[in-house]
């Protein structure tokens, strides 16, 4: 019998593919062939991309993140097959909380975030939809822009693409970034005040540009 996939969002870098692996339900993450770059050249930049992300992937696990199962790399096809999860997505999952859940909720996304910066990871695109709530915890997805980095610098444009994206999407409530820094306050192992400077200072650039 024939697998069935089907292509569930197409991005300017990677199509996210919904497929079937030993039996399991999977997506794949697949890289896609740039027409206007050099052919070798492409090749070899969609397979350091797709190493680099599925590394930052299992550093994540080993730091306490839940993130989804990798079970195949594909370097030469620029594709990770990894666990479709069947959750909601934070970003449509937010308004449907309580007060309470969703301080609750906000409170683990921060302790998430602090954990991939203890161990030097960056995201580098933390919105609530590349958070997906399952079994009640949170799991990270799509690491594409993720690096090992361990400046405040990136840690506090990390944090500033999150507020960003609930003053975007999330703007009815407007404590949510606040509960998400108190989480990740509780489990950061530096300076948190630190942080938070770098991110008063990236807002304020912001506004002056």
């Amino acid at each position: 019998m024939a697998k069935v996939e089907q292509v569930i969002y197409r991005g300017a870098e990677a199509e996210i593919i919904k497929s079937t692996y030993l039996g399991r339900d999977v997506v794949k993450k697949h890289r896609v062939p740039k027409g206007y770059r050099l052919p070798e050249l492409d090749k070899r930049l969609r397979m350091h991309r797709t190493r680099e992300e599925a590394k930052l992937m299992l550093e994540a696990r080993k730091a306490g993140v839940s993130v989804p199962i990798i079970y195949d790399i594909h370097l030469a096809d620029a594709t990770i097959t990894m666990g479709y999860l069947r959750g909601s997505r934070v970003k449509e999952l937010i308004p449907k909380l309580s007060d309470d859940e969703r301080r609750s909720l906000c409170y683990a996304i921060g302790e998430s975030i602090a954990r991939l910066h203890n161990n030097g990871l960056i995201h580098g695109d933390i919105t609530t939809s590349n958070m997906i709530f399952v079994d009640g915890r949170v799991h990270f997805i799509d690491f594409g822009l993720g690096e090992v980095n361990r400046e405040v610098e990136a840690r506090g444009v990390d944090l500033h693409v999150l507020m960003e994206a609930f003053s975007s999407a999330h703007s009815m409530y407007p404590d949510c970034f606040n509960h998400v820094f108190e989480g990740y306050t509780s489990v950061y192992e530096g300076d948190v005040m630190e942080v938070k400077k770098k991110i008063d200072e990236i807002v304020r650039r912001g506004r002056y540009r």
